[in-house]
């Protein structure tokens, strides 16, 4: 049961790092908030694997930082990338008079 929750806060903290970090429209609206709740997932279970109590507190703090940085530094990576590659096939289609802007 305890999975199910992180889980839903990894996807939650995904979501609000969606909307804090710039350039939002260049990935989709489901990628972010996986990535939080997969990471925090992952996260959960090694942490328990590793011997840490799933009753205790800091496996909640580590799980939720993680993955609430993780989600943050996908958006904003992705979000940089895809708009530099707009931008160069942007730059190739109007050297050849293809692009319409």
């Amino acid at each position: 049961m305890e999975l199910l929750f992180i889980t839903l806060g990894g996807a939650i903290l995904g979501i609000a790092a969606r909307y804090a970090v710039p350039r939002r429209e260049f990935h989709g609206v489901v990628l972010v908030p996986a990535v939080g709740a997969a990471v925090a997932a992952v996260v959960w279970v090694a942490l328990t694997w590793l011997g840490m109590p799933w009753d205790g507190g800091w496996i909640w703090v580590i799980a939720l930082v993680v993955s609430g940085a993780a989600a943050a530094g996908t958006a904003y990576l992705i979000g940089r990338r895809r708009e530099e590659d707009d931008a160069r096939t942007f730059a190739r289609l109007a050297r050849f008079g293809l692009a319409r802007g």
